[in-house]
């Protein structure tokens, strides 16, 4: 079903599947969604993330949320990391709250799997990661913040005339969330990192950077594999195989 969750001042779409006979502690899992590579992204972010959600509500009997992050989609607002942190972290809490879960597993893709393992570290209700393409730092950005600016704007993931107030505000995030070190301070808890070895975007290298940083996740680099991993089966087969696997964890 449709949703709202509020993260700030922000309004942020969202689509919940709660399965009917759920176990009582079955955790809930929350699947958050990367940057967006064009406008048709921006606008159409996460279009397809209803349906895996779907999916792992009536297959595997979790509880379950995907939403667009502020500046994307139907979404209010407009981008920056430190904002992207506050909405999952706000849509963490409302899985927890309408689905009365203790545990929460977080899925993301690309920037948004990157995100995941920073939001993770610092909170012990996140009890698994899995993350499909993360980067590991977002150093490339923070380099060149006012040109990775004009390029948001052009895509439309931010929208305001005047936003950022202050650009080097906005651009110190970009060195604030680490998720190499975040992978670290997650461990043991269980993680999963799967990678394309022909991703265009984001080199194999940040995958294994971040699981090294862990020390004993799961790992599986797909052959022939580009970025978008949501819409390679085999990525998908391995991800669901985990999330029944570490049901208990």
């Amino acid at each position: 079903m449709d949703d709202r969750i509020a993260s700030g001042s922000e309004a942020l779409a969202a689509h919940i599947a709660l399965p009917p006979g759920a176990e009582a502690d079955a955790p809930g899992v929350v699947l958050c969604h990367g940057f967006p590579i064009g406008p048709l992204d921006a606008r159409r972010s996460a279009g397809t993330f209803p349906e895996l959600i779907d999916r792992i509500a009536n297959d595997i009997g979790y509880p379950a949320l995907t939403f667009t992050f502020r500046g994307c989609g139907n979404s209010s607002g407009d981008f920056s990391l430190q904002g992207w942190m506050d909405d999952l972290r706000a849509a963490i809490a409302h899985i927890r709250r309408v689905a009365n879960a203790k545990r929460v597993i977080v899925v993301g893709t690309n920037t948004g799997g990157s995100l995941a393992i920073c939001a993770a570290a610092d909170d012990p209700h996140v009890r698994a990661a899995a993350l499909l393409s993360p980067r590991a730092d977002f150093d490339d950005w923070a380099d060149h913040p006012r040109r990775f600016l004009e390029h948001a704007r052009q895509i439309g993931a931010i929208r305001t005339p005047g936003f950022p107030a202050s650009v080097d505000e906005w651009a110190r995030a970009f060195r604030r969330f680490r998720p190499e070190v975040a992978a670290q301070r997650f461990a043991p808890r269980p993680m999963i990192v799967l990678h394309g070895d022909d991703d265009e975007s984001v080199p194999v290298s940040d995958a294994r950077r971040i699981a090294t940083a862990h020390g004993s996740p799961e790992m599986s680099v797909l052959r022939g594999a580009g970025h978008r991993l949501r819409h390679d089966p085999r990525a998908v087969a391995v991800l669901l195989g985990w999330l029944e696997r570490v049901r208990d964890e």
